[in-house]
């Protein structure tokens, strides 16, 4: 069964009639070939084309700077320190390890950028697909849907990120983006919530493999069931991802997904798009691109980012990693270490998570430059390794790595509609039977279900898969669990202000927009 991959070739081939670079910000209004749009959208092809525009800001990873969703939320967890080549080493990672350096000025703005690049394409095919010569009915109401699923998709991205952000569902004017004031974060939620559902009917169960990459109803089921979460509504997240996860946990759901036997398998780039995969983002290096080509990359850049500097296996007979010497961001905290560690025994995802670096270089495995590594702990990520099997045979080989990002993955709702039950105390033995089944397909005992031990599952499941972070701060415990960490090390967090990232200093320029509080 192969569910959500965008065709590798339709992902490169974008039409620069459509789609605006990610560097462009929401408020350059007159972004490259948008004179054109008047006369684009005159047959079926060009539609299709801009649906395909409407998809790229998801895999985007190079903008201001390197703009890898996973590597800012990793950097602001207790999963993860920024490390870099040093403090000042890619300063808006810096700002989300310790939040005192997290000011308007200084912040991830592509998280911004990028996000309403998706919802500006997402608005222009839906403002010009009714009227597209040739489009098929057929065609027409599934576009619609996609375009709706991806808006949705964005600005979920955007109120997790920002909380309260302008809220377009069309094309805006010179004028109307100017006057532009934010939404409030319900008012978000509702749009997101809206497009979901009108979307869902309209998707595919199902998608062959030569259309891997686009929604499907299981995907945007998924998606409204985490949103739904996030907003506490409890019931509606657990009936919505019941529906996902299927009627028996551990078996197959009517979408056909299922867990994998073998945890490795779910991040090996041989196995992309497999049964666990519910919405899968695309990497691709057969660009085969270098650095001239900086904001155009569709594919890992974040793996060569997580690598060890200066490395090289020790001969030919080495047991370590075969790893392209990398820039060691977000190494692993000890607080990692030691939660999938206890009492000297091992989570069994221990060894698909993290890279003892350091025992392999006391092994005569392997070296790395350590004393270049800024916050290094010895210990590295596993999931997103820059592994040379996995680099294009041309092009720059550090920018063409090809894994994909599972962004949601169903141990993932399995252990989102455990904690939707919990909380709303229904179904207790159903969330047993999700925690169980999560556990079992490691090799783990029954523990009792409760929100102590959705926690922590949670953690060494989708350990530096980007999700840590929001659950702490959608749990509460941000402030207390990222200011006690291993070490007496601090991320700063104040309750309060930090939930959300300040708005770009460059958005508030002659804009009706206010800041968010405390920044």
């Amino acid at each position: 069964m192969k569910h959500n991959k965008l065709l590798s070739g339709l992902i490169i081939a974008i039409s620069a009639v459509v789609i605006t670079s990610c560097s462009d910000s929401f408020l350059n209004i007159t972004p490259k070939g948008e004179s054109l749009e008047s006369n684009y959208y005159s047959n079926p092809s060009e539609a299709y084309a801009g649906l395909v525009a409407a998809y790229s800001a998801l895999n985007t990873e190079t903008g201001n700077t390197y703009c890898s969703p996973l590597g800012v939320a990793n950097s602001a967890s207790d999963d993860c320190y920024a490390g870099g080549g040093g403090p000042s080493d890619m300063s808006q990672w810096q700002a989300m390890n310790d939040m005192t350096q997290l000011t308007p000025a200084n912040m991830p703005v592509d998280m911004w950028n990028v996000n309403f690049v998706g919802v500006k394409q997402c608005n222009l095919i839906l403002s010009k697909i009714n009227g597209v010569p040739g489009l098929s009915d057929a065609d027409k109401t599934r576009y619609t849907a996609e375009a709706k699923f991806l808006r949705a998709h964005y600005y979920f991205n955007l109120v997790i990120w920002f909380g309260n952000v302008p809220l377009f569902t069309t094309p805006q004017t010179t004028d109307e983006i100017y006057a532009a004031k934010q939404a409030t974060a319900s008012e978000v939620y509702a749009q997101i919530e809206k497009d979901l559902t009108d979307a869902i009917p309209d998707l595919p169960v199902t998608v062959p493999s030569s259309e891997n990459g686009r929604a499907t109803q299981g995907a945007a089921e998924a998606l409204l069931g985490k949103v739904y979460l996030y907003e506490k509504k409890w019931a509606d997240a657990a009936n919505i991802l019941k529906d996902v996860n299927g009627d028996t946990p551990g078996g197959t759901s009517r979408f056909g997904y299922h867990l994998l036997a073998n945890y490795g398998d779910i991040f090996n780039p041989n196995n992309k798009f497999n049964a666990e995969s519910i919405f899968e983002i695309q990497k691709t290096g057969s660009q085969n691109y270098g650095w001239g080509n900086w904001g155009q990359y569709k594919s890992n850049v974040y793996s060569i980012m997580v690598g060890p500097r200066g490395y090289s296996q020790s001969g030919s007979n080495s047991t370590a990693p075969n790893f392209l010497s990398g820039w060691s961001f977000d190494p692993i905290t000890p607080d990692l270490v030691n939660a999938m560690v206890q009492n000297g025994k091992y989570d069994p995802r221990y060894k698909y998570t993290i890279i003892n670096l350091d025992s392999l270089v006391q092994a005569g495995q392997c070296s790395y430059a350590k004393s270049q590594c800024y916050a290094a702990t010895g210990y590295f990520m596993a999931k997103y390794a820059p592994l040379l099997q996995y680099t294009s045979s041309a092009g720059t080989k550090e920018l063409n790595f090809d894994q994909d990002y599972i962004e949601i993955r169903l141990a993932d709702t399995y252990l989102m509609e455990a904690e939707a039950l919990v909380m709303s105390n229904t179904n207790l033995s159903r969330a047993q039977a999700l925690l169980d089944a999560v556990r079992a397909r490691v090799g783990l005992p029954s523990v009792p279900v409760s929100m102590t031990a959705i926690k922590f599952e949670r953690r060494m499941e989708l350990a530096t898969e980007g999700e840590r972070y929001f659950d702490l701060v959608r749990w509460g415990d941000a402030p207390s669990v990222l200011d006690n960490m291993a070490n007496g090390f601090s991320k700063h967090f104040v309750a309060g202000k930090n939930e959300i990232l300040p708005i770009p200093l460059s958005e508030l320029t002659n804009t009706q927009m206010v800041q968010n509080p405390q920044y």
